[in-house]
């Protein structure tokens, strides 16, 4: 076989690949293998119960088996029971939450049993949004090319959003896998409608407004993020062609505004308590050298300077009950909201510190707190998983650690993609201007989360709280990487320019 033979053979056969295993396929099935051996291969992985899972399974009709040992902390529970009859439990929060828990109960009663609840259900509904976001993701990052080089964006997606970091989550309680999933459905979204990926704009716009409802509504602490979803679509405006549905995107942005609201006017008194709380414990009172000066300088007596880097629901002895009548009472009604911004606002180098604690966890996306193994297994108790962990690793190695260097960074990716918002308002494309909207939202959720947490919680349970802070630095990362590959950062794409 000559040479001319064996290229046009290797170009028939790459052509058949390509039309066979297009990138968002092949990122998809490295994923699904991937997160599928981790989540549904016995003895399975997942996140240990940290305190918080009563909220959402008992309101859900879930509780512990009676006759079972349930651990909190060092090993994850996979059977639960389901309650048969009248249940007397109700929310504490406004949350969109309860739709994927009542559909992952919906199929175990359906396929597995009416009395017995297996959280591998819970996994195989997270499993397959995030299979779809994986899609949908990858497809927008690689169309409309067809190069070998989007096989390399592919793996990237993979390695970062395939890392078991993120996919622990499936297996448990928590609402972080569905704000995976909605988070990569918004970004998606918006750069699907950039690159004009559908004749068709509003399944795209109605998948954005849907996927951001659910995002602000899956977690009370994501009440903010509304603001920063109003950003992104605040580039729709810029859609040629898009007149007449203008009013309906007003309105759609009301919307999330309104969701916002309520999400935060609906939060439960004792999930205020329990924030305000670990606000004062694990933030007002840490990093500064004199607790009690600072206290008696903010009006508080100083005898709860003891207090410090107390939990509310406390592992060991507590030096008080932090849910008794007495501190509910004297301090918590007292250190409310306005009180913490003020004295942070009068306590600056502190305030320093905590966000340059935050910076330093910023990359850490798998929860140290808890265990990912059940107890069958053998492992001993806590212990974390290192399968396929490499990026999450690797960048909470060596990510800078200061809250400066995350500003700078969102400072000159803002003027990196004002350059091409520029290029395309000049030349009558819109590509750049809805991805500098897309880019400029996503990193106001980078930066103003670490913020918004640290006022809200303090430095309790930063990986779980920070979780929209990696993911959206991510997703970034992804994207720009993409268009300095396929030759599009500083313009909308040209088909002979890639």
């Amino acid at each position: 076989m000559s040479v001319g033979q064996l290229k046009r053979l290797g170009a028939r056969c790459g052509t058949q690949i390509k039309r066979l295993l297009p990138p968002p396929v092949f990122a998809v099935l490295l994923c699904a293998l991937l997160a599928g051996f981790l989540c549904f291969v016995p003895p399975i992985n997942g996140l240990a119960d940290n305190g918080d899972f009563y909220r959402v399974m008992y309101t859900n009709g879930i509780y512990k088996l009676l006759g079972t040992d349930y651990h909190y902390f060092d090993y994850v529970t996979q059977k639960f029971g389901l309650m048969k009859y009248y249940n007397e439990y109700r929310s504490v929060n406004f949350s969109s939450q309860p739709l994927f828990v009542r559909l992952a109960v919906l199929l175990n009663k359906l396929f597995y049993s009416k009395t017995v609840f297996d959280i591998r259900w819970m996994g195989v509904v997270n499993y397959a949004f995030y299979l779809g976001s994986i899609y949908l993701l990858t497809d927008a990052l690689t169309y409309p090319v067809k190069r070998w080089r989007n096989y390399v964006i592919a793996g990237l997606v993979v390695l970062v959003f395939g890392d078991s970091s993120f996919t622990l989550y499936f297996n448990s309680f928590f609402a972080e896998p569905q704000m995976l999933s909605l988070t990569l459905y918004a970004f998606a979204a918006i750069l699907l409608l950039a690159r004009q990926r559908y004749r068709r704009r509003w399944p795209l716009v109605l998948l954005y407004v849907v996927s951001s409802v659910l995002l602000i509504t899956s977690k009370s602490q994501n009440a903010p993020l509304a603001l920063s979803l109003i950003v992104v679509a605040i580039g729709l405006f810029f859609l040629p062609r898009f007149k007449a549905q203008r009013v309906a995107l007003i309105g759609a942005m009301l919307v999330l505004l309104v969701t916002g609201g309520l999400t935060y006017i609906l939060i439960g008194k004792e999930f205020v308590d329990i924030n305000s709380y670990q606000t004062f414990s694990h933030g007002v009172l840490t990093q500064t050298d004199d607790p009690s000066k600072a206290l008696a300088k903010s009006g508080v007596d100083q005898q709860y300077a003891l207090m410090q880097n107390q939990d509310y629901y406390a592992k060991q002895f507590a030096t008080i009950r932090a849910n008794g009548p007495y501190v509910k009472h004297n301090l918590l009604n007292q250190v409310d909201f306005g009180w913490v911004v003020k004295y942070y606002a009068t306590h600056l180098k502190q305030f320093g510190r905590l966000l340059d604690l935050a910076a330093a966890d910023v990359m850490i996306t798998q929860v140290k707190a808890v265990g990912d193994y059940v107890q069958a297994s053998g492992a001993p108790p806590g212990k974390q998983v290192t399968f396929f962990t490499l990026y999450s690793q690797v960048a909470g190695a060596f990510f800078p650690q200061k809250f400066a260097f995350n500003c700078l960074l969102a400072l000159a990716l803002i003027m990196v993609y004002a350059v091409g918002f520029y290029n395309d308002l000049k030349a009558g494309a819109f590509e750049g201007i809805l991805r500098f909207f897309l880019v400029l939202g996503y990193l106001t959720m980078f930066i103003f989360v670490p913020v918004i947490s640290i006022i809200g919680d303090g430095d309790a349970d930063l990986a779980k709280h920070l979780f929209m802070v990696p993911v959206s630095i991510d997703l970034i990362f992804l994207l720009f990487v993409s268009d300095c590959l396929n030759h599009r950062l500083w313009h909308a794409y040209r088909k002979g320019g890639a």
